[in-house]
């Protein structure tokens, strides 16, 4: 049976599954006034796209480790039969899609309360085994990444679960075992981000009994009164997405499977598809040069996005940043190079003029806008690591460690622009 890709209710089109697997927009689709493509690299045509095309794709909507492995134990699925899974998993994703059927008995999109503190504690504990509540009735949602996370709404007030294809509003990450304090530190790097005028999604934090937990706004949501659950949904694809790559090559420095994105490779695809270059092409240096500043060695083509609407190709907010420094069992190495420094401490004012000329920037202006972002970061250290004091989880040791971190990774960039 074809599985259907549809937005809010309206049909987008189908992945074929008999014989080999491949994708074909819905005639009414192509014909619809303000339809976009579910991807760059799948543009509205009414002739079908390839396994090749659409699996990677939809691979970069799926978890991936041990949450992946859960997800198809929860559902009688291999984890590599992608299709299989989102047909499951797929009512709520990153971006606008819904895939899969709705049940002919299924009720319509709401949400269902959280009781209490004690009851999202418990929800939160079984995430490990239990990814994005698979198994649930009326539940299906999917989010790529390793990490525990869950797609929630604010409903009211209140935190809530999206059933029967109702969008979430907010993604919660729990806190770890295995990255103490990620918690806090995510909500520092991103509260330091948008304190320095970078577009970042809007954190905030909270707590469940002893569980602390970070609150993301998704900026892929939208309040829509003309809408039955209030929300309207925006397209968005990551660069993995973007670019054609399965999930597997989002590091740029792969070992198996093909290199990754490189920072020139997303800079050459800004100017090819974005649709406002200029602006696009600062705020994704700016991004770059503070995921070094920040120590976030974890910045892949996962973790930048597009927004995609009907006449127009966007960079969306960053999202995703947490510095490295407090884990010493997290690699030092920068996921993307810059020239061909991939340790922050180390990149020197010739690397930064070279990767400008590869992107196609001027070294000079480069230099002073790598200046000036240290400048902010460094002044908004304070004002951010309060900030995240007051959010409702409150504060804890780590921040500390982070400011000291980064306060030192800044000076180290400024002192090596000269050289």
């Amino acid at each position: 049976m074809p599985v259907p890709i549809s937005f809010e209710g309206f049909p987008v089109g189908e992945i074929a599954t008999e014989g080999d697997v491949e994708f074909l927009y819905s005639e009414r689709w192509l014909a619809a006034r303000g339809a976009f493509p579910i991807s760059v690299t799948m543009p509205l045509v009414d002739t079908p796209y390839p396994a090749g095309t659409i699996l990677p794709w939809l691979a970069n909507l799926l978890p991936e480790g041990q949450a992946l492995l859960a997800m198809g134990r929860s559902v009688g699925a291999s984890p590599d039969d992608i299709v299989e899974l989102l047909s499951h998993s797929g009512r709520d994703t990153a971006g606008a899609l819904s895939i899969g059927s709705t049940p002919a008995t299924a009720s319509p999109p709401r949400y269902m309360p959280v009781g209490s503190d004690e009851d999202l504690q418990r929800i939160i504990a079984e995430l490990p085994a239990k990814p994005f509540l698979v198994g649930e009735e009326g539940v299906s949602m999917s989010l790529a990444g390793v990490q525990d996370k869950l797609t929630v709404a604010i409903a009211d007030g209140n935190i809530a679960i999206p059933v029967n294809g109702a969008p979430s509003t907010h993604i919660l990450k729990p806190d770890s075992d295995r990255l103490p304090g990620s918690v806090f530190n995510e909500a520092f790097c991103l509260t330091l981000a948008r304190l320095c005028r970078l577009n970042t999604a809007a954190v905030t934090t909270g707590r469940a009994g002893d569980r602390a937990y970070l609150l993301v706004e998704r900026y892929d949501r939208r309040p829509d009164e003309s809408r039955p659950t209030g929300w309207i949904r925006i397209h968005q694809e990551d660069f993995c997405q973007a670019l054609g790559l399965p999930p597997h090559r989002k590091y740029q420095h792969n070992q198996t499977g093909g290199p990754g994105p490189s920072i020139e490779n997303m800079f050459a695809f800004i100017d090819e598809h974005a649709s406002a270059t200029a602006r696009d092409r600062l705020a994704l240096l700016d991004a770059v040069v503070f995921n070094v500043l920040v120590n976030n060695t974890d910045a892949h083509a996962k973790n930048y996005s597009l927004i995609i609407r009907h006449d127009q190709v966007r960079l969306a907010p960053l999202y995703d940043i947490m510095c490295a420094t407090p884990y010493p069992r997290i690699t030092a190495n920068l996921a993307q190079s810059v020239d061909d420094q991939r340790r922050g401490d180390h990149i020197c004012g010739r690397h930064w003029r070279r990767m400008a000329e590869a992107c196609g920037m001027n070294p000079a202006q480069t230099l002073v806008r790598v200046g000036n972002l240290v400048d902010r970061v460094e002044g908004n250290l304070g004002r951010a690591r309060d900030a995240v004091e007051t959010m409702p989880a409150g504060g804890d040791w780590i921040l500390g460690q982070i400011v000291e971190a980064i306060s030192r990774r800044c000076g180290t960039v400024r002192n090596n622009l000269t050289r």
